[in-house]
This record gives C-alpha cells, structure tokens and sequence, in this order.
C-alpha cells in the first residue's frame, strides 16, 4: 500500500460516526477462510467455503489450537460474526478494517492480545508495498487478517506442517511470536532490494548518465526509504511495549522471544538510517555530477569563445572601410595600406593561425584540454 493510498482512504472514512463502527472498503477482497488445527501429534490444514462450517469444525475441536487465517475483508457479515463469536473488540475491529494501521498492541479481556504488523516488499516497479497483519490471541486459537490473498507468512505454515516446530509445543502466544517475527525477518530482504537499487542508482551517475529521470528515481526511492522507517519505527515501540507487559499477560518465557525480535527491530532501523544517508548522499552526488557537466560544458565554450575573440577582433578591425585616396586622388598611407598588398590575404590568414596555435598551446600547458 503506497501513501497515496493511505491518504484515499482517510478520505474515505465516516467522520463523526460512532467509535467501533466497522466499515468495509468496496475494493477490498472477498473473505477466504483458512483454518489451521494442531497439537503436538495432529495437524490439519483446510480452507472452507463458508463459515458456519469453520465453526462448526472449531467447537467440535476444543483441545486442539486453532490458527483462523481470513483473508480478504469484503463481507460485512462474516466480519461482524467474527467479532460477536470470538468477543472481539469492536474498535480493534474498526482497525483491522481500516487496514491503515500503525504497528501496535492492544491488551483486551485482561489476559488477550491485539497485534498490528506491516507486512512489506520490494515490487519488480522498485516501490515498497505494504500490508496490514491484524492479530487476536485467545485461549486456544489465534486470529490473523489481511486484505491480500498472498502474504510473507507460508515459512511460518511450513513449520507447522513439518510436524516440528515448537508452535506444535507451545500456546498461541507464541505462534504471535512467530508471525510477528516472519514480518520482520522480511523487512531485511526488502531493504536489501533497496541496497542494491541504491548502487544500480550510484552506478548509473558514476557512468556519466545523470538525467531528470534518474533523479525522478532517486527521489521516488528517498521517500520509499522514509516510508519504510516510518513502518519499522512503530514496529521497534510495539515490540518494546510487550516486553513491559505483565507474565501474566505475556509470560517470560515468550518474552525471551520477543527480545529476540525487539533486535531484528532495531537492525532494521540502523540499516533504514543507513540507507537514508546514503540516499541523500546520492542526491548531493547526483547535484555534484551535473555540475561537473554543465563545467565541463562551460569549459568548451569558453576556450571556443577563448580563440574566436582575437579572430573577431583581427577580422573586425580589417573589415572597417577606410578611403584609400582622398577625393583629390592623393594617397592617404595611414589608411589601412596593407589592405592593397598583394600578399595581404595570405598575411592575414597566417597571422590568425599563429594566435589560434599560441592559444592552444597555453590551454594545453594550463591543463585546460585535458580531463585528468
């Protein structure tokens, strides 16, 4: 999601309807329902076409942990269902269809968690593309939405299904854990997308190809790179807010986890501040090197015009017209005689060849032909 899409949908919320109010976009998705239910010897994976078959299969399997995947927001129903069936809040709900979310953390219900995440990728177009992973922890089961049908999130149902993982093990909580952490473990292959965007961009100036359209790229990516910190900014603050809940809440065996990503977090930022530097570095080198043209270019023009002045002169002066007699017929000497020498033209000439040749000679001795 660029920021112009943000900025379309803050224009379209309802201003001044009543807070909790859920509101579905008209181009978002339609719901696809996928259902995950495992414990340490079972595992099952299945998408159902509607949803009173999912919670049919949900009530009739209360001993395992249940990961419901839904993505897609378009049907106002089923996401109201959603919220009275699993009493989840309606203003974490009014997030999760706005869909513009900040990263964050909702504590609700005492003991139950709300987790916001951007989801983001390097397009083949070399923008960053953006999506919202909205999170619900309960006592067996987890809740994710999103509004794409395609995710960062197949690592994490590989693990599950290899039979292996410590998800099988362990409480829902820490498959948050785990998907919050896939979301940051794919901000690093995003910004190494950038790193190499930003040295095909270095590239292209130190070969001499500096153009408005090269700028125009230079600067689209400066505002990708703020547009991704502002992403990993919140994405640092929320996982510090979890470290500081109570055990309670968050026990301190998953907090283990989350310090772990509270550094992927903090990595992410440093080489985010990295690649800014660098950025505007590029602008100053992109500036730089369009001096240096437009002084090189100076630099031809005024040796050009360096030569030429002389000549103008020695031409202009001989162009003058002078009387060579008077109107008695007397000689005037002072009158420019060498205008009628028979070798005036060869004399002329020679004489133009030799200021152009001493010139040339000095701009050589000076440096001024040569580009090292």
């Amino acid at each position: 999601m660029t920021d112009r899409d943000a900025t379309r949908q803050a224009r379209e919320q309802l201003v001044g309807e009543r807070p909790g109010t859920l509101q579905v976009r008209e181009n978002s998705l339609k719901p696809r329902l996928f259902l995950i239910s495992y414990d340490e010897k079972f595992i099952k994976e299945q998408e159902f076409a509607n949803y009173a078959a999912l919670r049919s299969y949900y009530e009739a399997h209360p001993q395992l942990q249940h990961w419901l995947d839904v993505r897609g927001y378009n049907d106002l129903a089923l996401m109201e269902q959603l919220m009275h069936d699993f009493n989840l809040p309606a203003l974490q709900m009014e997030d999760v269809l706005g869909d513009y979310q900040r990263a964050k953390v909702d504590v609700f219900d005492d003991d139950r968690l709300f987790l916001v995440s951007r989801m983001t990728d390097f397009t083949p177009n070399c923008d960053i593309d953006d999506d919202q992973l909205s999170i619900f922890t309960g006592s067996n089961f987890i809740i994710s939405f999103q509004d794409d049908y395609e995710d960062c999130l197949e690592s994490v149902r590989n693990r599950i299904r290899s039979g292996k993982s410590q998800i099988l093990r362990s409480s829902p909580l820490y498959l948050a854990y785990a998907l919050t952490d896939v979301v940051l473990d794919h901000y690093y292959p995003t910004m190494a997308a950038i790193g190499d965007y930003i040295e095909s961009l270095e590239d292209d100036i130190f070969r001499g190809r500096p153009n408005r359209r090269l700028l125009a790229r230079i600067l689209r990516i400066k505002k990708d790179i703020t547009r991704f910190r502002r992403l990993v900014y919140p994405e640092r603050d929320k996982i510090a807010e979890l470290l500081r809940l109570p055990d309670d809440v968050l026990p301190e065996n998953i907090k283990l986890f989350y310090r772990d990503c509270y550094d992927h977090a903090i990595q992410a930022l440093d080489l985010a501040e990295s690649y800014r530097e660098s950025i505007s570095s590029l602008v100053d080198l992109y500036l730089s090197s369009q001096s240096n043209r437009m002084n090189e270019v100076m630099k031809v023009l005024t040796i050009i015009s360096s030569i030429f002045i002389p000549l103008s002169f020695v031409v202009g002066l001989y162009g003058m017209n002078f009387q060579h007699e008077d109107e008695h017929g007397h000689l005037m000497p002072m009158n420019m005689p060498e205008l009628y020498s028979p070798v005036g033209y060869p004399i002329t000439i020679g004489v133009l060849v030799i200021i152009v040749t001493i010139q040339l000679v000095y701009f050589y001795r000076k440096g001024w032909l040569r580009n090292d």
